[in-house]
């Protein structure tokens, strides 16, 4: 389903991606694991689509994301990419309802569709009393929680995640790794994790680990 090709990737004299090779199927659950500057959030955004690779391939669905042009690219991102990030990134001026419908109304659905899709999710997420509350109002982990509900609003075809649990307690962070494999059980979802969690990492199906650019065969302590 996910599938990149040798992906380079450098700023100025510094590379930061050296040839990486990996290859991702329909509801997975894996985690990209390694140390600081190892690449891992770098690979994240040029499959997410948010930084461009210098050279390489990265095909989602079929579809080579080098080919598209920036607003095609723009298109495709918001109807089949979703984005967890470490610290949620919701808007503070809109309720966790307002946040969750927006990547839907930029994709041109009805406002009406939207709403009612929006309320199935955060209801699915356990937050039905609290979507009417704007983030400044809500826990930790009830913002990631509708941050994940806005990554699935547009049924995405894979969801990235870029240490979404790194800024929670250990409570907030063991309800959102369950809930991550409850939306691949009912809804057959992709994730694609970078994390420093040692704890998400040993449960996801599969661990990528990352050093010096590099895809490696496991990272020694």
């Amino acid at each position: 389903m996910i599938n990149v090709k040798q992906v380079h990737k450098s700023f100025g004299d510094l590379q930061v991606l050296k040839g990486i090779d990996l290859e991702v199927g329909k509801g997975e659950i894996v985690s990209i694991v390694g140390p600081s500057g190892a690449g891992k959030t770098t690979l994240l955004m040029i499959m997410g689509t948010l930084e461009k690779a210098n050279s390489g391939k990265v095909m989602i669905d079929n579809n080579d994301l080098s080919k598209l042009s920036e607003k095609k690219l723009a298109d495709f991102r918001n109807k089949n990419i979703g984005f967890v990030f470490q610290f949620h990134q919701l808007l503070p001026e809109f309720t966790a309802l307002e946040n969750v419908m927006i990547p839907a109304l930029i994709g041109n659905m009805k406002q009406g569709a939207a709403e009612k899709k929006a309320k199935k999710l955060l209801a699915m997420m356990g937050l039905s009393e609290r979507m009417e509350h704007k983030p400044a109002e809500l826990s930790g982990g009830e913002k990631q929680r509708v941050a994940v509900a806005r990554a699935l609003i547009n049924d995405p075809v894979v969801v990235f995640a870029d240490e979404p649990s790194g800024s929670l307690d250990t409570d907030n962070k063991a309800e959102l790794h369950s809930l991550f494999f409850e939306l691949r059980s009912q809804l057959n979802q992709t994730f694609i994790i970078v994390t420093h969690d040692e704890q998400l990492a040993s449960i996801t199906d599969r661990t990528i680990h990352m050093m010096d650019g590099r895809i490696v065969e496991k990272i020694s302590d």
